[in-house]
């Protein structure tokens, strides 16, 4: 068998159908899906059972991911979470590339299930930061993590003991061996219920703040995130739009280059000459002054 796809899961009957409805509909069909729950009091396991997913007892995401890794017949691991939604070729996708780029660890790209312009940017924030990094920090999100299983059984798999970012550690200490890559064909649509539960300033200051904002303004020094988003007058709500259509518009000319630049170089950035790397420079500091705007319409520094 080639893919097993394991989802950890909480009382998760109102979106996990959709996503196993995206797996029953795949047209790469040489895979099993294993739903490990962490004792759901809702129909979770029926719906699941009822769906064709093998149900075996998780726990917290580490805990349920390496119980479901252990009841895995797949020669690779697709760890997915049950609010994420996939195309009927996702999968298809996923293996041609992996057989042609050689990879044993990948991730993809994340598209928020959502219009609004704020989650375009976070998401399109942290995909550059994923396909930047995975040269220098590699990094990737538990809800899209694919790795063969001998590489997760080299590595043991997720560290139980963490309470945060245990999938983070896990690409971090898996890409010691075998180097992460961005799949460039396929992408996992997710849920933006934190950002709506939560609120979106108070996640960007969790998310943002922690992945990105050190990345492009240096390390956090105050509560920079202070106010609603529905706050807003209609002029400051159109001048922030604005910047987010622009910022947005940026990153993708940023990732457009890089890759350019990345094959250029043969995949060592550091042995193209300075003058080949300015235009790049000169793109992230005018996105620097853009999230600085940004920054300071929803927060204070």
């Amino acid at each position: 068998m080639e893919f097993s796809v394991i989802i950890p899961t909480l009382n998760e009957e109102v979106l996990l159908p959709h996503l196993l409805a995206d797996l029953q509909a795949q047209t790469f069909r040489d895979f099993e899906v294993i739903v490990a729950d962490a004792g759901s009091r809702d129909r979770t396991v029926e719906m699941a059972q009822q769906m064709g997913a093998r149900v075996v007892p998780g726990g917290m995401p580490a805990v349920g991911r390496n119980r479901g890794a252990e009841a895995a017949n797949g020669n690779f691991l697709v760890f997915l979470d049950a609010d994420t939604r996939v195309a009927s070729d996702f999968l298809e996708k996923v293996h041609a590339e992996l057989e042609e780029r050689f990879l044993d660890l990948a991730t993809c790209e994340i598209q928020p299930i959502s219009n609004h312009p704020l989650d375009g940017l976070l998401h399109d924030f942290t995909n550059l930061a994923i396909k930047i990094g995975q040269f220098t920090d590699p990094h990737a999100p538990g809800f899209c993590i694919i790795i063969s299983r001998r590489l997760f059984r080299r590595v043991g798999g997720f560290n139980e003991s963490l309470k945060l970012a245990e999938d983070h550690d896990l690409v971090k200490r898996a890409s010691q061996f075998r180097p992460l890559r961005v799949l460039n064909s396929a992408r996992v649509q997710v849920s933006v219920r934190r950002l709506e539960k939560e609120g979106r300033v108070n996640l960007i200051s969790k998310y943002v703040a922690v992945e990105l904002y050190r990345i492009l303004l240096g390390e956090i020094k105050t509560d920079i995130f202070k106010y609603e988003f529905g706050n807003f007058s209609r002029e400051q709500q159109l001048q922030l739009d604005a910047k987010v259509k622009q910022s947005r518009k940026l990153i993708a000319g940023i990732g457009k280059e890089y890759a350019r630049l990345l094959k250029l170089s043969g995949g060592n950035l550091a042995a193209l000459p300075a003058e080949a790397l300015d235009f790049l420079r000169e793109q992230f500091e005018a996105l620097k002054e853009l999230m600085r705007g940004i920054v300071k319409m929803i927060g204070k520094e």
